[in-house]
């Protein structure tokens, strides 16, 4: 998808998950530098603010919600940021972008030719937007972990398992995606001045104190998931001590039977091989040990 929309003197192009030749042929009528335009094409790029003379280059990552694997994607947007255009590239349709772009569009269709915007607060706009969704995605993390740590204590299985393992990836990508956009926006609060007056810095300073916020909430929930994890772990701990208490009691009650018939089993004569209470008297053995092994797992509980 690629539209255009013209604000005063402000050129605003919004493409999303363009082709390389495509790209190429958006970004050639403007003097950017070769390897600003190979960064948008190649994917996977690092955080990133290069300023020059005319213009500034980001490269920024926000999360895009897989539903069918219910796991975090990368959402890269490439931004060329002047003080008459603004582009933005990135990978995935999203509705909060869009919703920025339709107010302009339609500001500009009902001749609202006041329209009180430049390129920088356009920006501001989009990635303040973009971290105000971060909030709510976190908080449906949190309740996520809330969810699972209940069931860590109510049921254990694969599937929750797998929940576990799926939230904490998906922890980690929001963690490994946001902390290297700090020193991105900082970055960028600073060359804003080049470009536009200094009242604009104060926007991008609110937009460094959310993105602060929510590295903090993500260190929090990554916390919480680790709890919920080691929880999980004590309680599979706790059953498998169990079953293996029980093996080991029921072994204490067979152990004497097979020993005792493997001895009567062979072809040779032996004491009482011809009295009927030899049953009996090995069923009270075996009872007998298996009592000394329950007293031994009572007095190793108490201890």
């Amino acid at each position: 998808m690629l539209r255009q929309l013209r604000i005063k003197w402000i050129t605003w192009i919004d493409a999303v998950n363009l082709p390389a030749t495509e790209i190429e042929e958006v970004l050639e009528s403007f003097d950017f530098h070769e390897l600003d335009i190979e960064a948008c094409i190649e994917s996977n790029q690092r955080a990133r603010i290069d300023s020059y003379d005319k213009y500034m280059f980001v490269t920024l990552h926000f999360p895009k919600y897989n539903s069918l694997k219910k796991i975090y994607e990368l959402n890269e947007f490439h931004i060329f940021l002047g003080k008459n255009f603004l582009i933005t590239l990135r990978d995935f349709p999203g509705t909060h972008i869009d919703e920025i772009y339709e107010k302009y569009e339609k500001k500009w269709d009902d001749d609202e030719y006041d329209i009180d915007a430049s390129s920088g607060l356009i920006l501001y706009e989009l990635i303040q937007e973009m971290l105000e969704k971060m909030f709510r995605v976190c908080s449906n993390v949190r309740k996520d972990i809330f969810s699972l740590e209940k069931q860590v204590f109510e049921k254990s299985s694969a599937p929750l398992v797998r929940n576990i393992l799926i939230k904490k990836r998906n922890i980690i990508v929001l963690k490994h995606m946001f902390q290297p956009q700090m020193s991105v926006l900082i970055g960028l609060e600073n060359h804003m001045k080049k470009l536009f007056d200094d009242e604009i810095e104060a926007y991008f300073e609110d937009l460094e104190d959310k993105l602060q916020k929510i590295i903090t909430d993500i260190l929090i929930l990554e916390e919480q998931v680790e709890s919920v994890e080691d929880a999980f772990k004590s309680m599979i701990d706790i059953q498998t001590n169990s079953i293996i208490k029980f093996l080991t009691i029921f072994s204490a009650f067979m152990l004497p039977l097979t020993a005792i018939t493997s001895f009567y089993g062979m072809n040779i004569s032996l004491p009482f091989q011809d009295t009927p209470y030899i049953a009996y008297a090995s069923m009270c053995v075996s009872v007998a040990v298996l009592w000394v092994a329950f007293l031994y797992f009572q007095r190793r509980r108490k201890i």
